[in-house]
C-alpha cells in the first residue's frame, strides 16, 4: 500500500466522517496489534449494540480490517478481531507528522496477526488492560495512569526483560506500578520462574524495584507456579503477586479481590492494595532502561 493514495483530499474527506473517538479507538487498535469487538466495547463504549454499529462504518471506511479466528468445534464463534487498515493507518501516519511509510504499516502483517501462534496470548493481554481500563471507567476513584503494550516495554526493556504490559494503577489513594505477566500454561513452569532473573537485574541496575504480577490460566497451575517461583533466588528481591484466571475474571476483573502475594498464604488482596503490601517500594518512577 502506498502513500499516494491517500492525498490530503482523501484524508481531509476521512477526517469529517472520523469523531475523536474514532481516532482513539485507531490508535488503540494500532498501539495494541488487534482488539476485539467486546475490547473495544470496554475501552470506548457502553453497549456491544453501539460499538458493533460504529465499528461496521469504520471498517467500510477502510480505516479497520477484521476477521474471526477459528474456534474448536462446539466453542461458538469468535468475536470480530479488529486490525487497522491502510486508510487508518494513513490517518494515524498524518496526525503524528510523518511519512505513510515511516509508520511500519503493511496490510499483510496486520492481518498476518490472524494466523500467529501467539493470538491467543496477545489478545489475553489485551483481555487484561481492556479490564482494568473498563473498571476505571466505571468508578471514579480508579485511574489506569498508565499502560504500556508488550511492544513498547521491548523497546524501553528489551534487553533485560520483556514484560507483558507495564502499568501503573490508582484506586482509593493507593497507588501500585507493575509488570504483568500473562500465562497461557504453554511454556515449563521453570522457564516462567527464570524470568524473575531478568527483573531482579533490572531492579538493581536501575535501583528501581517494580512488582511483578503472574496471570495465570487455571487454579492449579497458580499453585504450581508459586512453589517454583518460591524456590527462586531472585524472589527473596523482586516483589510477586499471582492470580488465577479461572472462571474469568470476574468480581471487579484484575482491579478486584484475586492477587496473592508470593510470601503468604492468604488473603487475596485488591490490586491497588498490593501497595499495602510492600510499602517498602515507596514513591515510584518509570524503570530506566538497563545501561552497561
Amino acid at each position: 500500500m502506498t502513500q499516494s493514495r491517500f492525498t490530503p483530499a482523501v484524508l481531509a474527506a476521512l477526517a469529517v466522517r472520523l469523531t475523536p473517538r474514532d481516532r482513539k479507538i485507531l490508535r488503540a487498535v494500532w498501539d495494541h496489534r488487534v482488539l476485539t469487538s467486546p475490547q473495544i466495547t470496554q475501552l470506548f463504549f457502553d453497549t456491544d449494540t453501539a460499538t458493533r454499529k460504529r465499528l461496521l462504518t469504520l471498517h467500510h471506511m477502510g480505516v479497520l480490517e477484521r476477521f474471526r479466528p477459528n474456534l474448536p468445534v462446539g466453542a461458538g464463534a469468535a468475536p470480530y478481531h479488529y486490525v487497522i487498515g491502510a486508510a487508518g493507518a494513513a490517518v494515524l501516519a498524518s496526525e503524528d507528522g510523518i511519512e505513510f511509510a515511516a509508520l511500519g504499516y503493511r496490510r499483510d502483517r496486520a492481518l498476518g496477526i490472524a494466523h500467529n501462534q501467539r493470538l491467543t496470548h496477545l489478545v489475553g493481554v489485551n483481555d487484561f488492560h481492556a479490564a482494568l481500563a473498563a473498571f476505571a471507567r466505571r468508578h471514579e476513584n480508579a485511574r489506569l495512569v498508565t499502560w504500556w503494550p508488550e511492544h513498547r516495554c521491548t523497546a524501553q526493556w528489551g534487553q533485560t526483560v520483556r514484560p507483558d504490559g507495564y502499568a501503573r494503577w490508582r484506586e482509593d489513594g493507593y497507588n501500585l506500578d507493575f509488570f504483568l505477566e500473562h500465562d497461557t500454561g504453554t511454556e515449563p513452569l521453570d522457564r516462567v520462574a527464570a524470568k524473575l532473573d531478568g527483573y531482579a537485574l533490572l531492579a538493581q541496575r536501575t535501583a528501581i524495584v517494580t512488582p511483578v504480577l503472574f496471570s495465570v490460566h487455571s487454579d492449579r497451575r497458580e499453585a504450581n507456579l508459586r512453589t517454583r517461583l518460591l524456590q527462586h533466588p531472585a524472589a527473596q528481591t523482586v516483589p510477586i503477586a499471582t492470580t488465577s484466571r479461572t472462571g474469568g475474571l470476574i468480581n471487579d476483573g484484575p482491579a478486584g479481590q484475586r492477587w496473592l502475594p508470593l510470601n503468604t498464604p492468604n488473603p487475596r488482596l485488591r490490586l491497588a492494595t498490593l501497595a499495602t503490601h510492600w510499602p517498602h517500594l515507596g514513591p515510584r518512577e518509570l524503570p530506566r532502561q538497563v545501561t552497561e
